[in-house]
């Protein structure tokens, strides 16, 4: 809110600056009042172009240098290195490809401004040129296409091979709730007409389908690392979208179809609060909490870096806090935290007492 009023004011201030300065040029008297651009116009926007490219170029170069540190630290996953490499590769070619262009455009504006006696070289038909601007751009955005739907293809390629965890995340304004396949690894049936609230049948699983009967309903997602997951996604109400940034993984939840997303988490939570760039992060964030709890401000005690799973579409009014803790440990761990949930048949036994 605070940038956005400083945003706020600084323009007002430079409309303000702009309408003083017509205010000043109209009060002279010999003022040329003309519409019609002169030389010395055309001189002025031939170096405001100039000044335009410098100052567009310069704020890029600034915000990556300043803030590249607000960015994801390394990918958790092990599909995420091909998922960043295609990321950056685009990123690179996009900078470059706009660098020369708009390098071009500003100059020839420039070179080219409205001087008596100077006419600008111009090409009528030339099929050479045509050809290279044409082929170039069909070359490399080829390339990149043909990549990203193998790097997709890759990623999605969603299989029962490696003896994956099948993981079950069900959102529903504004909550996620996990639900493991159990000793079967196999989820029981289920249907948003079957919850049933009285009996904590809150995921509407079929009671009379054998697979639920272990099933283990959760509202903290625990990962084995290196074991591949295969994620099913249901929403309940309205379109969700599960997005676990650190993974590199983001699937929409659709009402009344089961969609699906799978990777391999490759770094326990521990191991990646050990990354130098979490660290800095979490280093500077309570710095901030700090300074806020000394104002005694609400919301500031010191911040610890998790894994988490957000809504990635604006979903409702309480949008902003729906997610959900993930935590990647040992396979061992793991075991021990699983043993410890209680399965869905028991609940229901235990609801029916």
């Amino acid at each position: 809110m605070t940038a956005f009023l400083i945003i706020a004011v600084l323009v007002l201030v430079a409309i303000a600056i702009w309408q003083m300065t017509k205010i000043f040029e109209l009060s002279q008297i010999k003022a040329d009042n003309s519409q019609i651009a002169n030389d010395k116009d055309n001189k002025y926007n031939g170096y405001l172009l100039f000044a335009f490219l410098i100052f567009i170029y310069g704020l890029t170069i600034f915000c990556f240098w300043k803030y590249s540190e607000v960015l994801l630290p390394e990918a958790a996953s092990e599909h995420g290195a091909e998922y960043d490499s295609l990321m950056l590769w685009s990123f690179v070619i996009i900078f470059i490809v706009q660098t020369l262009t708009q390098g071009l455009l500003h100059y020839f504006g420039f070179k080219y401004r409205g001087v008596k006696g100077n006419k600008a070289l111009f090409f009528a038909d030339n099929d050479r040129l045509e050809f290279i601007w044409t082929i170039i751009p069909v070359i490399v955005l080829s390339g990149l296409i043909l990549w990203g739907l193998y790097t997709w293809t890759n990623i999605m390629d969603v299989n029962d091979e490696d003896d994956p965890l099948i993981v079950e995340l069900y959102a529903q304004q504004f909550n996620w709730t996990a639900r493991y396949a159990g000793d079967d690894n196999v989820l029981g049936d289920a249907n948003v007409r079957l919850i049933d609230i009285d009996r904590a049948n809150v995921l509407g699983l079929d009671e009379a389908d054998p697979n639920a009967t272990d099933d283990i309903i959760v509202k903290e997602l625990h990962l084995p690392v290196g074991r591949k997951v295969n994620f099913k996604m249901r929403s309940q109400d309205v379109l969700h979208s599960a997005y676990m940034p650190h993974f590199r993984a983001q699937m929409n939840c659709v009402p009344g179809m089961i969609t699906e997303f799978s990777y391999t988490p490759i770094y326990t939570t521990e191991q990646m609060r050990q990354n130098p760039d979490v660290i800095d992060k979490v280093k500077r964030t309570n710095a901030i909490r700090a300074a806020r709890a000394a104002k005694g401000e609400d919301n500031s005690d010191p911040w610890e870096f998790d894994y988490i799973l957000l809504c990635n579409k604006i979903c409702g009014k309480s949008h902003y806090n729906m997610q959900m803790k993930i935590i990647v440990e040992s396979e061992e761990d793991y075991n021990k935290w699983i043993a410890e949930q209680q399965s869905f048949g028991k609940t229901m036994m235990a609801s029916a007492k």
